[in-house]
């Protein structure tokens, strides 16, 4: 009999995690004669109440495992703990505040069934988010397409399911910052897309602050594209130009006694800032490539485990 691990990021979730519990054991009992099932948890670094109702729910279910951080990692870095941590056949990405509908895991098996080997979710629409959201996603995913190698599809999160060589290839990888929606493109193998409608939260606040979601956003950037570091190397070229076209402008005038030499004062300014401004920009962008060069060779693990329930 095969096995598929439901793989659940949590932080801070304890208005959800018995419902996302509840519900799962509900529909999973439906392939229970065809599949063995695990429930991981992973728990990172929670402040409030979700690691208690976790272990109690662990203790009276067997199928449910934990694994607790010893702080908060991120939920990338809980994600790939989920993917280390199981020896299935596949595994589905799911996160605990039902906002992407459980129900749809099934649907998920099906495709797998037929051979498609990752089978990732997209939403035809988002129910409870605001405009600014939808429209920061939107612009988020059409840049990185942009300036990408790997095409990542828009509108998906990490809502998928993955077969058991897609959890090998991404267990090889040994990269530090790792943005896993480009990466599960960029490995390959058969994929196929499932619409789906995504709720609204079941209850709690979102967890990705304004800041965490800039920082998903830089990391899939600066992981998927060296192009930053073109359009600041084209910068530099423009800005050579204008600066020879400024001279040459400066020396006619000169030769040619202008008296009204001195006038341009606010141009001047205005050059000076300009590209005082590019420079300051190309060293930032130049500065998040070494600083993730920094991290790679410090060699720190993701994540670190403080506890570890029916596992």
């Amino acid at each position: 009999m095969k096995n598929i691990s439901i793989i659940i990021p949590t932080y801070n979730e304890e208005d959800t995690v018995n419902e996302c519990y509840t519900r799962l054991r509900k529909i999973l009992k439906e392939y229970e004669e065809k599949y063995s099932f695990d429930i991981i948890f992973i728990d990172d670094g929670s402040k409030d109440s979700t690691l208690s109702k976790l272990e109690e729910i662990a203790d009276n279910d067997k199928v449910v495992k934990v694994i607790s951080f010893s702080r908060n990692f991120g939920q990338q870095s809980a994600i790939i703990a989920g993917i280390r941590e199981n020896n299935s056949d596949a595994a589905v990405i799911i996160d605990c505040d039902m906002q992407d509908p459980p129900e749809i895991i099934i649907e998920l098996i099906k495709l797998w069934e037929e051979g498609y080997e990752i089978v990732y979710a997209r939403r035809k629409k988002r129910n409870g988010e605001n405009i600014f959201k939808l429209l920061t996603s939107k612009l988020f995913y059409l840049i990185l397409n942009k300036l990408s190698d790997t095409r990542i599809p828009r509108d998906t999160g990490d809502f998928r399911l993955i077969d058991k060589k897609v959890i090998l290839s991404i267990n090889s990888l040994k990269e530090h910052n790792k943005f896993l929606r480009g990466l599960f493109s960029w490995v390959g193998f058969k994929q196929k897309e499932y619409e789906y409608e995504r709720q609204q939260r079941y209850g709690g606040n979102t967890k990705y602050s304004f800041k965490k979601m800039l920082k998903l956003a830089a990391d899939g950037i600066y992981s998927f594209s060296t192009k930053p570091l073109e359009i600041v190397t084209g910068i530099g070229f423009i800005s050579i130009l204008i600066s020879i076209l400024v001279l040459i402008y400066s020396l006619i005038r000169y030769f040619t006694n202008d008296q009204n030499l001195s006038i341009g004062w606010t141009s001047i300014i205005v050059c000076i800032t300009f590209f005082s401004g590019i420079q300051l920009l190309s060293l930032g962008i130049i500065s998040q490539y070494i600083a993730r060069i920094y991290d790679e060779s410090k060699s720190r693990p993701e994540y670190i485990i403080n506890k570890k329930i029916n596992m």
